[in-house]
């Protein structure tokens, strides 16, 4: 089956919960366990991204009401320095830097500094948990990338440690176009992806 098939969603698929079991399965096949997680975060965005504009039930028929983004910030370590700025204006790990996405351009970073980290991705970097949004204007610091956004939802994507603690690695960010476009069953859903993501990515 040819890579760009992996986004088709079969006429059965009415649900939600069944929609991410689909996308979450298409996945397993397509990520690579050898592969740096730029490879994987780039083919999961766009699955996750074209998948959902197939699946207009829950997500919209038409534009208006679309999933207008997908995508990942990561925390600044897992990039590569530039040799030319061996001394960043700021300590690397107070930055989510912009990673693998689908839709129109967003914004470069994030800052998650103490004190200063403002917005939806920030807030669940920091808290280690997932942020659901009904309303985007409701939302205390909200960043707007994209002022036709109305509603988010962000994953946060946390390594285990042997010691029982977590280890943020960084977000999946998913935007919408309609109010109270994600609900728990995409909360799910999304959060399985990420378990995913863990064991298969080189981060």
């Amino acid at each position: 089956m040819p890579h760009a098939d992996s986004s088709l969603v079969p006429e059965e698929i009415d649900t939600k919960s069944a929609f991410w079991e689909h996308v979450h399965t298409q996945l397993e096949a397509l990520l690579d366990p050898d592969l740096n997680w730029v490879s994987n975060l780039s083919n999961t965005s766009s699955l996750v991204y074209h998948s959902l504009l197939a699946f207009p039930k829950f997500f919209g028929p038409d534009d208006s009401k679309a999933v207008n983004w997908c995508g990942f910030y990561l925390n600044a370590p897992y990039f590569p320095t530039s040799k030319s700025t061996p001394t960043p204006a700021a300590p690397a790990h107070q930055k989510l830097l912009l990673g693998p996405f689908c839709g129109k351009p967003a914004c470069q970073f994030i800052n998650v500094a103490p004190g200063k980290a403002r917005g939806v991705c920030a807030d669940a970097f920091v808290h280690r948990q997932t942020v659901l949004v009904k309303d985007v204007e409701a939302y205390p610091g909200h960043i707007a990338c994209d002022g036709s956004t109305k509603s988010e939802i962000v994953v946060p994507i946390l390594i285990s440690n042997a010691d029982g603690t977590t280890t943020p690695v960084g977000v999946l960010d998913l935007d919408c176009l309609a109010l109270n476009g994600f609900d728990e069953d995409d909360q799910a859903g999304l959060e399985k992806i990420v378990v995913l993501l863990n064991k298969t990515c080189k981060w």
